[in-house]
């Protein structure tokens, strides 16, 4: 059954690279941009055909660990006149951010299929406070909460979440009372600790919220969004220094937990995807060398100067920040490596 989980974690890292790069693909094609080869994967090639028609190359690589769509002057100067270079700024940018665009849009479907599929909806009111509870001090039965800290809170799940990512220590708390909207400062939530790293625990149950079209809908956006913010506040904390290496994850960590997912049931593992798809798409649009956020701040940086930057000069760019993404993953990845071994 191992080996199972193993294939179905693969397909999923399939299914996303596909879609991520399917959204360059259609970009360019949509374009008019000469595409050279379309590859699922990296590494030694298993599989590829030549389109008689566009000359582009289908291709299937050994490691599925990326994949990649080759344009026509998109590293290098090229006499076609069809070629990413030759371009305008606003075309190129297009092509540019469509594969995470596309990442993000998947994530946001499965987020919403899995809100109109559940059973319940759950509101920001509090129902009752669990036994040995801290925050029922200050807070009450029936309050509504609006804000946590400066973060504005709509369904429960950001509740949840904005209580874990923020009541690690006391947090100012903005609730609806008796028709009022009141401040209530520094309130003070239970923790956990995960990964070396300390959470804030929520101490109070919610009520549920009515099961309408409009409520449906709601919860699925302000998840979405609720789960494109989770991914830069994971970013933020690493580079600040909150969250240490050990919870951090590359390829071999997100192949468990896909496999654990899986063992838990279809809408565990389709949430996993569904995060993990928006994780790709968020993680790809940062402006750092060689994803595709670096290239579109590049192109902005074209747009200012009304020139591109030397050829030379974009590719030590790309390359030095390919290394260190490279150098990143093999780390996280020996690190994932022994966590499984000692597990």
């Amino acid at each position: 059954m191992t080996v199972l989980y193993i294939l179905i974690a693969l397909l999923m890292f399939g299914l996303l690279i596909f879609i991520h790069e399917g959204g360059h693909f259609l970009a360019a094609r949509l374009f008019r941009v000469t595409v050279n080869e379309f590859s699922i994967g990296m590494g030694p090639e298993l599989w590829h055909r030549t389109s008689k028609k566009s000359q582009t190359k289908y291709a299937l690589r050994a490691l599925p660990i990326g994949g990649y769509v080759s344009m026509a002057g998109e590293d290098e100067d090229s006499d076609d006149p069809n070629a990413f270079c030759h371009k305008s700024i606003p075309k190129r940018m297009g092509i540019v951010v469509a594969g995470a665009l596309m990442n993000l849009i998947l994530g946001f479907l499965l987020m919403a299929i899995l809100v109109f599929s559940g059973k319940t909806l759950v509101s920001t009111q509090i129902g009752e406070f669990t036994e040995n509870s801290v925050s029922s001090q200050v807070l009450c039965v029936d309050d509504t909460v609006t804000k946590v800290g400066r973060v504005r809170v709509h369904t429960g799940n950001e509740l949840v979440y904005e209580i874990m990512n923020q009541g690690d220590k006391p947090v100012d708390v903005t609730v609806i009372r008796d028709g009022e909207t009141v401040v209530v400062e520094d309130v003070v939530f239970g923790n956990f600790e995960e990964s070396g790293v300390v959470f804030g625990e929520m101490d109070f149950r919610l009520y549920r919220a009515p099961e309408t079209f409009g409520n449906y809908i709601k919860h699925s956006f302000w998840r979405s969004l609720s789960t494109v913010k989770m991914v830069y506040d994971s970013v933020f904390n690493l580079l600040t220094g909150k969250y240490g290496m050990q919870a951090v994850s590359g390829p071999v960590g997100v192949t468990s937990v896909v496999g654990d997912a899986a063992k838990q049931g279809i809408e565990t593992l389709a949430y996993v995807v569904c995060v993990i798809s928006i994780n790709l798409g968020v993680f790809n649009l940062l402006p750092f060398p060689a994803l595709d956020g670096g290239r579109f701040a590049l192109l902005i940086l074209e747009g200012i100067r009304h020139k591109p930057l030397p050829r030379k000069v974009e590719t030590y760019i790309n390359v030095a920040g390919l290394l260190i993404l490279l150098a990143f993953m093999a780390i996280i990845s020996v690190k994932d490596i022994i966590q499984l071994i000692v597990k």
